[in-house]
């Protein structure tokens, strides 16, 4: 049987201390930015020296302003649970989306935000007589 080689210790202190004096990326690459007024920044990853993951960050309009409003798409972005940044098309189009359901919510509040009540039974779906039950025919009361 052989030996497995032996660990160089003074070796590998030396060669951390050197890569430690190569120059490090330390201003990131703007990325994109969303409507209200946030950039946003990313250092990609570099494994060969052994940064596995990227760092990522945002810079507010106002940097004194901890009420800082962030579209969901970058913020799932700057935690790392999407790859790609989201791109503007996306971003207005979920816009858009949620002005709707904001415009929704006050006609509902018009009309005293009240719902009609489900009848009560065995089944799984409820039926609400304002909803056909099936397409073309009227409900029976």
């Amino acid at each position: 049987m052989s030996q497995p080689p032996a660990r160089n210790v003074w070796k590998a202190v030396l060669t951390n201390f050197i890569n430690s004096l190569r120059p490090r990326q330390i201003r990131g690459n703007l990325v994109g930015s969303d409507y209200f007024g946030n950039k946003f920044y990313e250092i990609p990853a570099d494994p060969s020296i052994g940064k596995r993951k990227a760092s990522r960050w945002f810079e507010p309009p106002k940097k004194d302003d901890f009420q800082q409003e962030m579209p969901a798409e970058w913020e799932a972005w700057l935690r790392g649970r999407r790859k790609e940044p989201p791109t503007d098309d996306e971003v207005m189009r979920n816009y858009a989306l949620m002005q709707t359901k904001k415009k929704n919510a006050i006609a509902v509040d018009a009309k005293g935000g009240k719902m009609t009540p489900m009848e009560k039974g065995m089944e799984t779906f409820p039926k609400r007589p304002e909803f056909e039950m099936i397409p073309g025919q009227k409900q029976d009361k």
